[in-house]
């Protein structure tokens, strides 16, 4: 079994309005410091070994996890620890 950890964010240049919201919060709150806040999503699949595992994880980001016209996905695939 393989643990694949799927990262989504926006492409540049895409507004990122949740982003702003908690940019503003965190200046609100005396972070000033923090010049851009930019919010994506993080995904794990478990998935059993395949031969072609890369390219299927390619396929769900494509058809499924990410939204190409606007986001942007890279994933790491390590082995699963079995417990």
């Amino acid at each position: 079994m393989y643990k694949v950890k799927v990262y989504v964010t926006l492409k540049e240049g895409v507004l990122d309005p949740q982003g702003k919201a908690i940019q503003h919060s965190l200046a609100s709150l005396s972070f000033e410091e923090v010049e851009e806040v930019r919010v994506g999503k993080y995904i794990e699949l478990f998935v059993g070994a395949h031969e072609s595992l890369e390219a299927r994880v390619n396929e769900m980001c494509d058809q499924l996890l990410a939204n190409p016209v606007i986001e942007d996905y890279q994933y790491e695939i390590e082995e699963a620890v079995e417990q």
